[in-house]
């Protein structure tokens, strides 16, 4: 009978322990995150009902909400929680215990359990919810810079450079090699932290360089399921095209060299032009001014 008891006792404590719903919400830093707990078993009444928010992977303080017959008590309350947290009142009595986390921040990644008690006759628990918080920030778009040819190198080494930034948590890096899609390794990988808690990211790949060069930078969020890229792909130019290039060069060049010893020769002219109607104007007045001097002294005479 005793082990009769003793195993039943296990398996009622694995029932209850698989009847509490765990819930995975995902919310982006700086934003307020609703943690869900719903109960619709049965009509009721927030006066004999206790509601409490607790955090289950922290010892020091673990109180996050506490609604106790139907009013707000923060006696116990976490500082850290202080005016950030709200029931939905609208909701309560429809069994809606739903917590409003507000401004998260990475402090806040925690696993929350909420538990509904109703006291009738006696205290009982009637529900419990846990809910994993995860925060994220999605990264910017990489830039990818390069190929830069190493001057330090023997061979036809290359490098290229790959950065991105305002992310949350830190991210996975790849370097590719599109031409068959192999992975490479990177030559420096560098995730710096940030006042507001999100990291951005640098990193560095030298290769071989080719005449079919194709490169690619990814970044990877696993958090919120992203994966940005920027990609780098070798122009590759054919004979004809490189002589009928330099062909069109010389073209263009000897083009500009006639039109710039045409503008020079309309230049000179119009200097010319110019030059004799002022030379023509002044004759003029010379004349006018010798011939008054001559009239006067005729009269003086």
């Amino acid at each position: 009978l005793f082990y009769f008891s003793y195993g039943f006792l296990l398996l009622l404590l694995h029932v209850l322990k698989a009847v509490i719903a765990l819930e995975q919400k995902i919310t982006k830093l700086g934003d307020n995150a609703t943690l869900s707990c719903i109960y619709r078993e049965r009509e009721l009444h927030l006066k004999n009902l206790r509601v409490y928010w607790q955090i289950t992977d922290q010892e020091e303080c673990s109180v996050v909400h506490a609604l106790i017959s139907g009013q707000d008590n923060e006696s116990e309350q976490c500082i850290h929680f202080k005016n950030r947290t709200q029931l939905f009142w609208d909701r309560l009595e429809n069994g809606d215990f739903s917590l409003l986390l507000l401004n998260v921040s990475q402090s806040d990644e925690h696993k929350y359990k909420c538990v509904v008690l109703q006291k009738t006759e006696y205290t009982r628990v009637i529900h419990q919810t846990e809910v994993v918080l995860s925060l994220a920030a999605s990264y910017s778009q990489p830039v990818l810079s390069g190929p830069i040819r190493n001057s330090d190198s023997t061979g036809e080494e290359v490098t290229f450079s790959c950065r991105s930034g305002n992310g949350y948590p830190k991210p996975d890096v790849y370097w590719i090699n599109k031409t068959d899609n192999s992975r490479l390794p990177p030559s420096e990988l560098k995730i710096t932290p940030h006042d507001d808690g999100t990291y951005s990211v640098f990193s560095t790949l030298k290769v071989k360089a080719t005449s079919n060069m194709q490169i690619e930078c990814s970044i990877e969020n696993k958090i919120l399921q992203e994966n940005l890229s920027a990609n780098y792909t070798e122009q590759k130019q054919s004979n004809d095209s490189i002589t009928e290039s330099h062909k069109n060069l010389e073209k263009n060049g000897r083009g500009a060299q006639a039109a710039g010893i045409v503008s020079i020769v309309i230049l000179i002219g119009v200097l010319a032009v110019l030059i004799c109607w002022l030379w023509k104007r002044r004759s003029s007045k010379l004349v006018s001014y010798t011939g008054n001097v001559a009239f006067h002294l005729h009269d003086q005479i």
